[in-house]
């Protein structure tokens, strides 16, 4: 499709935007009375309309039930998460009894390291990549020091080639190979924060089995974002929050994925609680933990039925309207988001320059040159909510769902009005 730099031109793809409806499903804050542009459902999505009446029906059934809504409620609390398990499937490539909502990100990949990381003296390693997100960091270090190995020797992180951006796949499969019988996990983000760059997470994953490793991948920024097959590439386990994309709320619920090959392993290393025995013999307050044969199997204690609710809220519209289609939408309003940042571009003679690859979902991260925190100020002073890493990055994430393709085009007008007004 040729595009145009024009409000006529954005305002047409929007009236053939089969999702273009979905933007009224949303609640947007607003500047200087106005909606505003968001650009942040990276970090948090925002809140669906019908989030409110499914939190309402919570709190109802425990002002009207108390502790009877565990099982007398429309949507019994002692069952609640199960919910979840199908859409959420979906998402990502799953088949159901693959999946569990338990806790948050963080501490799902630290129980889940319990399973997945067991290093021997010949075979400790950890392949990450190059500064991960912080979290995934101290994840690490503090599960290799735990083990009792050094964090020098045991971390093996895959490096951008100087002067790039971006992870090359196959400098990825070289240190995978290079590392060989030494290696006993892969872990990395499936789409990289910074840059948003989407990895190819089915190679990646192959390599590293191929190796005899575990893999596994944080998919906080991939999760609603990007297709995902976790089950048909064969990955061991992978664990994502909800508030980014998936927009259930601010540090919501966190999703699992354990592939079913060790579901009916009962001696797996793990640490338990109740939530996990068997749901016929749980009541029955036995000592001995008997695992759900699911991903369930790995929750240690009941989960916040007022945190799953927005979950399940976003779900139902996930479910409406499926990733193939969000996928699609998202493609191209990415980019036509690029053609207009190229366009300005070329008006302001290289002010900046986008720094994601091709392999990209929702994101377009924009180094700024010549330009810092003012120009960022400037935006959110105008009614665009986007996001800024040091040293002088603008991160952009058109979320499908309730962005539209004149929220790019005013966004690129806003742009152009700050970088030629001087603000540096």
């Amino acid at each position: 499709m040729q595009f145009e730099n024009s409000l006529a031109f954005a305002q047409k793809l929007d009236t053939e935007d089969v999702l273009n409806d979905y933007k009224s499903q949303f609640h947007f804050p607003q500047i200087n009375g106005k909606d505003v542009i968001y650009f942040t459902g990276n970090s948090l999505g925002l809140q669906p309309k019908i989030t409110k009446s499914y939190v309402d029906e919570v709190i109802t059934d425990w002002k009207n039930l108390a502790v009877e809504g565990h099982f007398r409620s429309d949507k019994p609390w002692w069952d609640y998460h199960e919910r979840l398990a199908k859409p959420l499937a979906s998402v990502v490539g799953a088949k159901k009894e693959e999946v569990s909502v338990m806790n948050t990100l963080s501490v799902n990949l630290h129980l889940l390291l319990v399973s997945f990381y067991r290093p021997t003296k010949k075979r400790f390693k950890i392949l990450c990549e190059e500064k991960a997100f912080p979290s995934d960091q101290y994840i690490l270090k503090s599960q290799v020091k735990f083990h009792g190995f050094d964090i020098e020797d045991a971390i093996v992180e895959v490096r951008k080639r100087e002067g790039e951006h971006f992870w090359r796949t196959e400098d990825i499969l070289s240190k995978i190979n290079e590392v060989g019988e030494e290696i006993a996990l892969v872990l990395i983000g499936g789409v990289n924060y910074y840059n948003g760059q989407v990895f190819d997470m089915k190679a990646i994953t192959k390599a590293g089995k191929t190796q005899g490793a575990f893999v596994g991948w944080d998919l906080a920024h991939a999760v609603g974002n990007v297709e995902l097959k976790l089950h048909e590439w064969d990955v061991d386990f992978a664990s994502w929050c909800s508030y980014k994309y998936m927009n259930s709320g601010p540090g919501n619920a966190s999703g699992i994925f354990v592939n079913k090959k060790y579901l009916h392993e009962s001696d797996i290393p793990r640490f338990e609680g109740w939530w996990g025995t068997k749901k016929e013999t749980r009541f029955l307050m036995k000592p001995e933990f008997e695992p759900i044969e699911n991903a369930d199997a790995w929750q240690i204690s009941n989960p916040s039925v007022l945190s799953l609710a927005p979950y399940l809220a976003s779900l139902q519209l996930f479910e409406e309207v499926g990733m193939n289609a969000l996928i699609e939408k998202r493609d191209k309003i990415v980019s036509y988001l690029e053609f207009v940042l190229n366009e300005i571009d070329g008006e302001v003679n290289g002010s900046f320059e986008i720094i994601t690859p091709n392999e990209r979902g929702c994101q377009l991260s924009v180094f700024l040159h010549g330009h810092g925190r003012p120009l960022f100020d400037f935006l959110m002073e105008s009614g665009v909510i986007t996001d800024w890493r040091e040293p002088n990055v603008i991160r952009l994430a058109p979320a499908p769902f309730y962005c539209s393709f004149e929220d790019m085009y005013r966004f690129g007008q806003i742009l152009l009005k700050g970088i030629k007004s001087g603000i540096a």
